[in-house]
């Protein structure tokens, strides 16, 4: 296929050929990997400037994206690529072969630096999603700061760089420029930039940006950042969000209420506990849900006001096509007998052949996880309208997931996501810190924005 490029994917790929650190803050459905394709193959046989370059990706995106971006357009054909994912033997076998690009999942990154045994070869290193190095902690990005000296060329993508506030930056950046910019250490950061905000005594749980600490950070960074958003350049389908309210009746409401007081709500055949406020939060969410795991691993049965309302939704597509975003494994569990119960046809998003199935229309109603699918999966062939079925805390995740389907190439007019939401649960406070959350990092974005 030929490429023809959008005007800000031409600056973006020269961007990249004229930056040696490079980050691109790309909205969904910009093109990140054709635009970065385009630049590794000026590098190479333009201006030489590249030889070796390693992709990171997740592993479905690593797996199946940057391969089909790489067979489909002209100009990248003389580009060798090997894809390194699976057992160890293959991962060794694929790093072996002759090429010009090697891509390896993100879980792998230590293995490759610590344990394969094989030499480090690759002079440029393009992280797809360099929000999954957030932490400085991670044993991934541990590993690759290890060889972060013998990287002359260095890119990371993301359309989510701050999905949980400032502090996610430190870590991303300290990777790219090895700490030029927002300094060689979080303790640092963390005084030039915050102070504390939640603490007990001298602990402290959590911290709030300085008042002028967005604009500094912004200002540090924008030498080596660009940041473009999706309906800045593209005719985008129009976006619709609403929420599905479910209700629960007086003793399902009691029985949540008094989990939530109490920490602890007694069953029949043992004992739900919620030793802390993170693990309270995951019990509130799976009762607002339906069900709650026991802490013999089984899961109690709530309530169906999810299910039923879900059901509903399906009936009123008439047979068009619907994806449903499912959090717990319980979750799924109850969704699909609900679905065999009503004879409903359905698929998981969880293969290959399943994506290939929903863009061709085959698939009534796909059921994704978003952990597992919410980076790089091209879905809008299939369908517009998309279900929450359980929310998640996750800024990244709810974006990227609802990009699946608005993004370019969606051929509906209007996408619609929806929410469904037990009321007077925590579902409503995931909502209210997803927005607040997005606050933060459209602030990030729009402070680095490329003018073209």
């Amino acid at each position: 296929m030929q490429y023809n490029p959008h005007n800000y994917q031409r600056f973006a790929s020269e961007y990249i050929e004229q930056n040696p650190i490079a980050a691109v803050f790309l909205d969904m459905g910009l093109g990140k990997t054709i635009i970065t394709l385009t630049a590794i193959n000026d590098l190479l046989f333009d201006n030489f400037d590249a030889h070796r370059i390693l992709v990171i990706a997740p592993l479905r995106v690593a797996r199946d994206t940057w391969p089909d971006e790489l067979g489909k357009w002209e100009h990248l054909s003389d580009l060798r690529f090997s894809v390194a994912v699976g057992t160890e033997t293959e991962r060794k076998t694929a790093l072996r072969n002759k090429a010009d690009i090697h891509i390896i999942n993100r879980e792998n990154v230590q293995w490759l630096v610590e344990d394969s045994g094989i030499p480090w070869q690759w002079d440029m290193v393009v992280i797809d999603e360099l929000s999954s190095f957030k932490s400085h902690q991670s044993k991934r990005f541990r590993a690759l700061m290890k060889v972060r000296p013998k990287i002359k060329r260095i890119v990371g993508l993301t359309g989510t760089p701050s999905s949980n506030g400032l502090m996610d930056l430190w870590a991303q950046f300290r990777l790219l420029d090895m700490g030029q910019r927002l300094g060689r250490f979080i303790g640092k950061y963390r005084t030039d930039y915050f102070i504390p905000d939640k603490r007990n005594g001298q602990v402290i749980f959590s911290y709030k940006p300085l008042p002028d600490a967005e604009r500094r950070i912004y200002d540090n960074i924008s030498d080596i950042t660009i940041s473009m958003k999706s309906t800045d350049h593209l005719q985008m389908p129009k976006l619709v969000t609403s929420e599905h309210t479910v209700n629960l009746d007086e003793s399902e409401q009691e029985r949540y209420d008094s989990f939530k007081k109490t920490l602890v709500m007694d069953i029949s055949d043992g004992e739900i506990t919620a030793a802390n406020a993170a693990a309270l939060s995951g019990k509130l969410s799976q009762m607002a849900n339906g069900a709650v795991y026991a802490d013999n691993g089984e899961y109690i049965h709530i309530h169906d006001r999810k299910l039923d309302a879900l059901e509903d939704i399906i009936e009123s597509m008439s047979g068009k096509p619907l994806l449903v975003a499912y959090w717990f494994k319980h979750d799924l569990e109850r969704i699909i007998e609900r679905l065999q119960k009503r004879h409903i046809p359905f698929s998981k998003m969880d293969t290959a052949d399943s994506i290939k199935r929903w863009n061709n229309g085959e698939v009534m109603v796909a059921l994704i996880h978003p952990a597992s699918a919410g980076h790089g999966l091209n879905l809008q062939s299939g369908g517009n309208t998309l279900v929450w079925f359980g929310l998640t805390w996750s800024l990244e995740l709810y974006q990227q997931t609802n990009a699946r389907l608005w993004r370019q190439g969606q051929n509906a007019e209007t996408v619609i996501v929806q929410h469904i939401v037990t009321k007077g649960t925590i579902d409503g406070q995931i909502m209210t810190a997803l927005a607040k959350k997005d606050k933060t990092q459209s602030d990030l974005i729009a402070a680095v924005k490329a003018n073209i």
